[in-house]
């Protein structure tokens, strides 16, 4: 069966079973036709008749990222593909509304490898979101403006607030959540001074160290363009083929992996501390009492960095040296070794670097938010994957399966070795039902984290709530928190 919904831009035929109703691919912004590339988005123009929402749009520009995995975009794919797609169980009204932005380094992703369905199923309207990544995302360009790949966010934040209602969604009621790139995204929305009313909640799971002045993205973004032999300008960049953009940037990436002191990720795009989309770090804004009045939950993995560290030579599993590149007192090394007693050289560096990509910059999100008076929760996913013998334990990424509740897709078959574990159904049903609860009703069934007891979920089978789970690493980190 399908249906049709009416725009503001125009009417879209979707598709419906006994279930759900489904649209894919509404542009909520032009496509990236010349210079439109490396410019903020512009409303698409408004169509006659009814526009199929069937399929999935193009993926935005961008190289093949994973090894193994087939490429999201191609040369030559649609430049129409600044898109939303919507699952919705009851076009009534009233609804929840949650929308994802995915991960990916701010280098790939497509909201096409991610199916909410299952949300939808529970009550809500679920909404995935393409956003540009790379240079056309994130590159330094100047005569455009910075974090282009936010302002998609934000434009498409807009077209949920001014559309949702006709697809049974409350505009009033609206979460935003991502992972990795996606929760980075959500955390510089709550922390940013542009967000302008459109939600309410949001969920951050696992928020990355992906932040950087304008001058260090203007220098790499230099070194990019550079060999390209063209001006960083918007007319100039438009006749580069993405595909030459992204040879460009590998030798980049390159030598960021042999150089790079602070071991972020080998990505060489950051959000920009522009001063208009984000002033500051977002800790620092949300500390100052940016957001207040939003929802938070902000959480982390409990080994976030093991999957980039399990196959590096033991040899350079110096956590003396990571500590070294990270610019922490030598006697850092010393207080870890005392607070997790035991603990071996190779388990420490990976454990270093968890606690500086993402660790750290969950929990500031949820403490700098509880300071300012914002009603915030933290969790910590401790689920281990019984893949290779349990070695990446509760690895960066691993809570996005039990997020969506798919095991099937190629995700899922790469984290869990094409089976499914024993207990993965109830762990991922409960967290689920976590952030319905929360995006329904701003309570996700654990108590809400105060400095007094700095209570967490812990996601585990079973799930308990423990108070301050990664002490001995917060105390460490907590002059960079408080600097």
């Amino acid at each position: 069966m399908d249906l049709v919904v009416r725009t503001e831009h125009g009417a879209v035929r979707g598709t419906a079973n006994d279930e759900l109703s489904i649209f894919r691919g509404i542009p909520y912004a032009a496509p990236l036709d010349g210079a439109r590339r490396f410019q903020a988005p512009v409303a698409p123009e408004r169509w006659e008749g009814v526009r199929d929402a069937l399929e999935f749009s193009g993926s935005v520009p961008q190289p093949a990222v994973i090894p193994g995995f087939p490429p999201s975009w191609n040369p030559g794919d649609s430049t129409d593909c600044l898109s939303v797609n919507v699952w919705t169980p009851d076009r009534g009204g009233g609804l929840p509304v949650m929308v994802w932005f995915h991960g990916g380094a701010y280098l790939g992703g497509t909201a096409a490898d991610y199916d909410p369905a299952l949300f939808a199923q529970a009550g809500v309207v679920a909404v995935t979101v393409n956003y540009r990544v790379g240079y056309e995302g994130f590159g330094w360009v100047a005569d455009a403006p910075s974090n282009r790949g936010i302002l998609d966010q934000l434009a498409a934040l807009r077209w949920v607030r001014d559309n949702i209602a006709a697809f049974g969604g409350d505009p009033g009621n609206v979460t935003i959540f991502g992972e990795s790139a996606g929760a980075t995204s959500v955390a510089t929305l709550i922390g940013g001074s542009t967000r302008s009313g459109l939600f309410r909640r949001a969920i951050a799971q696992s928020v990355g160290s992906l932040y950087c002045a304008e001058d260090e993205a203007r220098k790499l973004s230099e070194l990019i363009v550079g060999p390209l032999g063209v001006p960083a300008t918007a007319e100039e960049l438009a006749a580069v083929p993405s595909e030459a953009i992204h040879s460009a940037q590998l030798p980049v990436m390159a030598e960021q992996n042999e150089n790079r002191a602070d071991w972020t990720n080998s990505t060489p795009y950051a959000v920009i501390l522009d001063g208009a989309v984000l002033d500051d770090l977002p800790w620092v804004a949300l500390r100052t009492g940016a957001g207040r009045d939003v929802d938070l939950i902000s959480g982390y993995t409990a080994d976030e960095a093991r999957m980039f560290t399990v196959d590096l030579p033991a040899e350079d599993k110096d956590p003396v040296l990571m500590a070294q590149r990270l610019r922490l007192d030598p006697s850092v090394v010393g207080r870890y070794r005392a607070g997790y007693p035991g603990i071996e050289d190779a388990e420490l560096f990976s454990l270093i670097l968890s606690d500086q990509l993402f660790r750290m910059p969950s929990l500031w999100s949820a403490e700098a938010h509880a300071l300012a008076g914002g009603r915030s929760y933290a969790y910590e996913f401790a689920w281990s994957s019984p893949v290779r013998g349990g070695a990446f334990g509760a690895h960066h990424g691993l809570d996005v399966p039990f997020t969506f509740g798919t095991v099937a897709d190629a995700l899922g078959k790469a984290m869990f070795g094409g089976e499914v574990p024993p207990d993965f159904e109830d762990l991922s049903a409960e967290l689920r039902e976590a952030w319905v609860s929360f995006a329904t009703t701003g309570d996700p069934g654990w108590p809400a984290y105060t400095v007094a007891d700095r209570s967490a979920r812990v996601w585990n089978v079973p799930p308990t709530v423990v108070a301050d789970p990664i002490k001995v690493s917060r105390e460490i980190w907590q002059h960079r928190f408080q600097a």
